[in-house]
């Protein structure tokens, strides 16, 4: 069990801490608007919602997040079509998603519109955000806005958390699956008076079985024990917002060989131990001074610590890294059809190198009613090791009737590589890693063409939509796993470097309480390795997802289906073993995932029970060489498939709200 000494000096952290540092919500046009346009975020029947804004956005609302467990945030794109989310290897559970064919590292990661989950915090930030803190989740396609930084490639994922100043709650949720493992979240708000509210949201989980049912010796996942607590405050006046939080988390990992029949347990097992803490504070000030312009300034402060230790085998990573990010905004609307947004921005990464990033950006947008919009940033930074570059990035939005909504963007994106922090699960294999001594900054173009219609079918709607978008790479680190099978070489790439991805979707309420939503995504993604274009490997070819929500009658009960099928993809090329037969196949196949779920609501609570990967559709081998884990061959992360079998779960959420 996590020591009550952990638990007590967070606590203490928490009271002693919070308010120093803060946030001020910044999700629209402008930071006074931002808190009424939040409660466009949930759709009828709890199905992802498009964004009627400018972006290409999916909004993942609260009625989303009861489709399915949702332990996480990882788990919470079960049913979202655009985010796939799977294992980077086979040992650590560490987890990645894929936006537009493209790693997550391409995305940019904001908790209330803030950036976050940079560097050391990458391999396992899927994990640090509990479910039941998330009041929702904004997933935007393509070029995002210059106001959040530079470092957008692929799109944006936004986390908003419940707020102090919502209606009072209290609310709690208790899980429990097959594999044995246990969950509780608990969360209250306090209004102290009509302007101070604080709230108090706390999270516990323990997996301590494990469980190897390809009997290679290895646990199918690893034994985790996590703790977090996160205390908000905010003041909200006419003409001034002020919110401020802070979160502490501590997660212990173990995992590797468990099962002792095998030969090569009896004197030396392959261990894997990774122990990570985090603290996070933010703090965001918003003042109005003309409210009938929605002209507001606004400064947002926000710093993290983290803190790794990780052991795999014989080899030891350990990271720190203090990461401190200061944004000051000015925003005003000229008038119905003209609006301005300028600001300053600095952000400090001390890791194994130090990078201090000041920039400056402006926003303008037109705007004629509802029919046509257009934005254009452009933003300037200056990184003391790249030095300086510039971020133009455009949106253009056009609805000639209720019907039909065409959108468009393009814009630039820049990142900095922290390799073995971003990277450190492939330690995970026996491969050498070899860094080049002179990594580039990342530096790609993205284009986005999108369309949507709502076509009335007597009393219902059907919602069709496509989209397409080509990323390119200008500079690109190669993550290169062919050129040597022993080996993982991050190197500059040389040549060509693109994603095109097609997506098309529909859904419908088929009839009273039942609504379905299918979706078909086509991906192509290639880089050049050794000097020959070819497919990135481990990537899926294709998506289809069809999920369904029947919630009949006065709502009590609600049914949950959701199917994926997933396309095969190439494996990184293989070493050979007697006479000259490659170790693996070159290739994958497809595979599908069902998931099902039932819940039933009474007024001040629920309870769900359902199950995941309910077809048990496994990788069977996922790791290479397990017989012998301190031989050459070994390797964790040719991961492409679910690396466990069918897990089924029952869970209570108690919820209370002031009416």
């Amino acid at each position: 069990m996590m020591s009550k000494r952990f638990f007590g000096w967070m606590i203490v952290t928490l009271l002693t801490v919070s308010g120093t540092y803060g946030q001020v919500s910044e999700k629209s046009d402008s930071v006074w608007r931002a808190e009424q346009l939040r409660e466009v975020n949930v759709s009828a029947h709890g199905t992802h919602a498009k964004s009627k804004g400018l972006g290409n956005t999916d909004f993942i609302g609260s009625g989303e997040l009861l489709r399915a467990a949702c332990c996480n945030l990882g788990e919470s794109f079960t049913t979202n079509p655009s985010v796939d989310v799977n294992y980077a290897d086979a040992a650590t559970g560490a987890q990645q998603i894929k936006l537009l064919g493209l790693s997550g590292t391409y995305v940019q990661m904001l908790t209330e519109n803030i950036p976050n989950y940079r560097g050391a915090a990458a391999p396992y930030s899927l994990g640090y955000i509990p479910g039941p803190w998330m009041q929702s989740i904004q997933v935007s396609k393509g070029a995002s806005s210059v106001k959040n930084g530079y470092e957008s490639i692929t799109g944006q994922i936004n986390v908003e958390f419940k707020k102090p100043q919502a209606t009072p709650f209290a609310d709690a949720n208790l899980y429990y699956n097959t594999k044995g493992k246990l969950e509780a979240n608990l969360g209250a708000n306090l209004h102290l008076s009509d302007r101070w509210s604080t709230a108090l949201l706390g999270h516990y989980e323990i997996l301590d079985k494990a469980h190897d049912e390809n009997d290679d010796s290895f646990a199918d996942m690893p034994k985790v024990r996590q703790g977090s607590l996160m205390s908000r405050w905010a003041w909200v006046s006419d003409n001034y917002i002020f919110q401020a939080a802070i979160k502490g988390l501590k997660e212990h990992r173990e995992g590797g060989q468990v099962s002792s029949h095998h030969s090569s347990l009896t004197s030396h097992p392959y261990l894997i131990d990774i122990t990570n803490e985090r603290y996070e504070a933010f703090a965001k000030n918003a003042y109005i001074f003309d409210p009938e312009h929605s002209s507001n300034i606004a400064l947002i402060l926000s710093g993290s610590l983290h803190h790794e230790n990780a052991l795999y085998g014989h080899k030891q990573y350990n990271s720190d890294q203090r990461n401190g990010y200061a944004s000051l905004l000015f925003e005003t609307d000229f008038n119905e059809h003209h609006s301005l947004s300028t600001g300053v921005s600095l952000n400090h990464d001390k890791f194994d190198f130090d990078e201090t990033t000041p920039g400056a950006y402006a926003q303008y947008t037109f705007k004629v009613g509802e029919q046509f919009t257009l934005m254009g940033g452009l933003r300037w930074d200056h990184s003391n090791i790249y030095g300086s570059f510039v971020t133009p990035r455009m949106h253009l939005k056009y609805s000639p009737n209720d019907i039909v909504t065409l959108r468009g963007s393009i814009g630039k994106g820049y990142r900095t590589n922290h390799v073995m922090a971003e990277y450190n699960y492939l330690l995970a294999s026996n491969r050498q890693i070899v860094i080049d001594d002179d990594l580039d900054q990342e530096e790609a173009w993205n284009y986005g063409l999108s369309a949507a219609l709502s076509i009335p079918i007597g009393e219902r709607k059907l919602e069709l939509s496509a989209e397409y978008y080509y990323t390119t790479f200008l500079n690109q680190m190669l993550v290169d796993m062919d050129s040597n099978p022993h080996a993982v070489h991050f190197t500059n790439l040389v040549g060509d470097s693109y994603s095109h991805t097609w997506q098309v979707e529909a859904t419908s309420e088929l009839f009273d309480g039942f609504t379905m939503t299918a979706t078909y995504r086509c991906t192509n993604v290639k880089s050049t390795y050794g000097g020959v274009l070819r497919e990135k490997p481990l990537t899926n070819k294709y998506k289809g997802l069809i999920t369904a929500q029947y919630k009949p009658g006065l709502g009590k009960w609600q049914f949950d289906v959701t199917l994926q099928l997933n396309g095969g993809g190439r494996l990184p090329d293989a070493y050979t073993i007697a006479d000259g037969i490659p170790a693996w196949d070159s290739r994958y196949r497809g595979f599908e995932q069902l998931n099902a779920q039932v819940t039933r609501f009474f007024r001040h609570w629920s309870i769900y029970a359902g199950g995941e990967n309910i077809t048990s559709c496994r990788q069977k081998n996922p790791i290479i060489a397990a017989d012998d884990p301190w031989g050459p061959n070994f390797d964790a992360t040719m991961v492409w498939g679910p690396v466990h079998g069918a897990i089924y779960y029952i869970g209570i959420r108690l919820n209370w709200e002031k009416i």
